[in-house]
């Protein structure tokens, strides 16, 4: 059973950029839309955190999401802390990090 690759991504500083870059990779569901997913069909291939030095607003997670079985890629951003959604938060404990 093959798995989605993701390429290898030079450094980037703002949320926009990997963003840009998934989509690039082919995440392009937007999960903050639609959270109805089944999590033993889905996966996070990778997540990147990002702190804000100044401002907690600056603070998110975004999360590549795949599932084989449906053909699907897509990503998922969340706050923590303070600004982190709950829906989202129950989604991502409820789905497996990939293994490398």
């Amino acid at each position: 059973m093959s798995r989605f690759k993701i390429k290898s991504m030079e450094p980037m500083t703002t949320v926009l950029e990997v963003i840009d870059q998934l989509r690039e990779d082919g995440y392009t569901i937007d999960f903050n839309l639609d959270l109805k997913i089944n999590p033993d069909e889905f996966v996070v291939d990778k997540h990147y955190r990002f702190e804000g030095a100044s401002d907690p607003d600056d603070e998110a997670v975004v999360y590549a999401i795949s599932s084989l079985k449906h053909n699907l890629k897509g990503i998922l951003v969340n706050g923590y802390g303070i600004n982190s959604n709950p829906v989202a938060d129950e989604m991502i404990k409820a789905l497996k990090e990939r293994e490398l």
